[in-house]
């Protein structure tokens, strides 16, 4: 019996710009996306394991958060020098691309934040960069708040280098974490292969 022990699909990023991390590319994680990419996965199966892919890519993102020292107080009574992260952390989402009728381009309809954005560091969540569009719009808008270019993480499922090098290209100091970049975006830029209309997938039965 044979066995694949490295992905095969994925475009390597050091073609790409510095500002780029993926996940390991393990082949459990490849196990993972050819669940999720397969037509015929079912919804209940497409959330639960794009669910699990999400859970790597926050708790990687957050490794690229600052720490600052930190004492506590264990329940033996002994004290334990650690560390905790340095401020606030929001979480915002691109809950589904908008864009301008007229002119194609992204568009905001609507927008929620905290008062105090502009203290924290935001990991902004998109589960594909297509074309980047409307991921650079929803970096826009929380720069109009005050957020600071490099206290933004973009984190998305699949990305394509199109996509990629347009984004970090308008904004060299935002890190980019994404789990998989695909091969390209084809004639009607969706990225190929890809896994569909992952809101679609998601919310519809």
């Amino acid at each position: 019996m044979a066995a694949s022990t490295a992905p095969t699909s994925q475009t390597h990023p050091a073609a790409l710009p510095p500002s780029i991390f993926t996940l390991p590319q393990t082949a459990q994680l490849e196990a993972l996306y050819t669940i999720i990419r397969d037509k015929t996965t079912s919804r209940g199966d497409f959330l639960f394991y794009s669910d699990r892919i999400i859970r790597l890519l926050v708790e990687e993102s957050l490794n690229h958060l600052p720490v600052i020292p930190k004492i506590v107080e264990t329940p033996t009574g002994a004290t334990y020098e650690g560390v905790g992260f340095e401020g606030k952390i929001c979480g915002v989402s691109i809950l589904r691309a908008g864009e301008d009728e007229e002119t194609a381009l992204p568009k905001l309809f609507y927008s929620k934040l905290p008062e105090d954005i502009a203290s924290r560091y935001v990991l902004l969540l998109d589960p594909m960069l297509a074309t980047g569009g409307s991921a650079m719009k929803a970096v826009e808008v929380l720069q109009e708040q005050g957020v600071p270019e490099e206290r933004i993480i973009f984190i998305n499922l699949i990305a394509a280098p199109e996509g990629l090098k347009r984004f970090c290209g308008r904004f060299p100091s935002l890190r980019v974490i994404t789990g998989w970049i695909d091969k390209c975006l084809n004639e009607k830029s969706y990225i190929i292969p890809g896994l569909g209309d992952f809101g679609e997938r998601r919310y519809c039965e």
